[in-house]
């Protein structure tokens, strides 16, 4: 087959460096019954070291052209293609003890990443590549100034490890950014849970989205509803300065006012 060109429109930066392919083979220590999807093979620099260790593997494939390529090259009982976008995939309906693995592309990396925190609880892990700065902002800590929305949401979630960094020069062609790769292990069923985890979504982004503002001002109408002195965490702080524990603690409190206001009986005037 012809020698296959980046297309932008997909993020395509295919990875070359075999000693860095090594390194994330061997990060993710691949197992023959591993019910394992890689996501965006692309020229399967990753699909065939990881192959050589599995039974089978499942790719998700966007590109029609490289999809094709994959079908070519592999035998079905070997490697499962499904073309289409990664982020219209329901990762549930895979089965369970799920391994997700992956260079992601960069324009798509962070709804990506919230896309398979909807089947976190059919995950064992993920091993993705993806641009170092997203990378510092998921495993940033509280008063680092990285530490984000992005950060909040997904250490809810995971527990996750910042592995190495990947030059551009292991990349044909090579981005303009340095990569990074991160191991993300969904935390266990007993992990401290928001009661509400809509409104704890909806509060972080409530509080992230003014982040330079105290939390009394960037919260609005439901700083008044929060015991501040309760839950032990100061309206004056901004939400940089807030863990995952406390934002748990403000979205539980919040959630028991809302639906003490909700249950108030409504007074009319004869």
């Amino acid at each position: 087959m012809s020698k296959h060109r980046a297309r932008q429109r997909f993020g395509q930066n295919f990875l070359v460096d075999e000693s860095v392919i090594s390194q994330i083979v061997r990060a993710i220590d691949p197992q023959p019954d591993d019910n394992m999807i890689e996501i965006g093979p692309g020229l399967s620099a990753l699909t065939a070291p990881l192959l050589s260790h599995l039974s089978h593997l499942k790719a998700v494939e966007i590109d029609r052209d490289l999809a094709a390529r994959l079908r070519h090259k592999y035998d079905a009982a070997q490697l499962t293609v499904i073309q289409a976008d990664a982020l219209d995939l329901d990762f549930n309906e895979f089965g369970s003890e799920l391994r997700l693995v992956g260079n992601l592309p960069y324009n798509i990396s962070t709804p990506l990443l919230f896309a398979c925190m909807g089947a976190a609880d059919q995950v064992r892990d993920q091993h993705f590549m993806l641009q170092r700065e997203v990378v510092d902002r998921m495993v940033a800590d509280v008063d680092d100034s990285a530490y984000s929305r992005l950060s909040v949401m997904l250490q809810y979630r995971y527990r996750m490890d910042k592995l190495f960094d990947v030059a551009p020069t292991a990349f044909d062609p090579p981005p303009k950014v340095v990569s990074a790769v991160v191991r993300m292990v969904p935390l266990p069923q007993t992990r401290t849970r928001a009661v509400d985890e809509a409104l704890f979504a909806n509060l972080v982004q409530r509080a992230f989205a003014q982040r330079r503002k105290m939390l009394r001002r960037a919260l609005g109408d439901w700083t008044s509803l929060i015991p501040w002195d309760e839950i032990g965490v100061e309206p004056t702080a901004r939400a940089e300065q807030v863990d995952v524990a406390g934002f748990i603690r403000m979205s539980d409190a919040l959630a028991q006012r809302l639906a003490l206001s909700d249950s108030m009986p409504t007074t009319t005037n004869a």
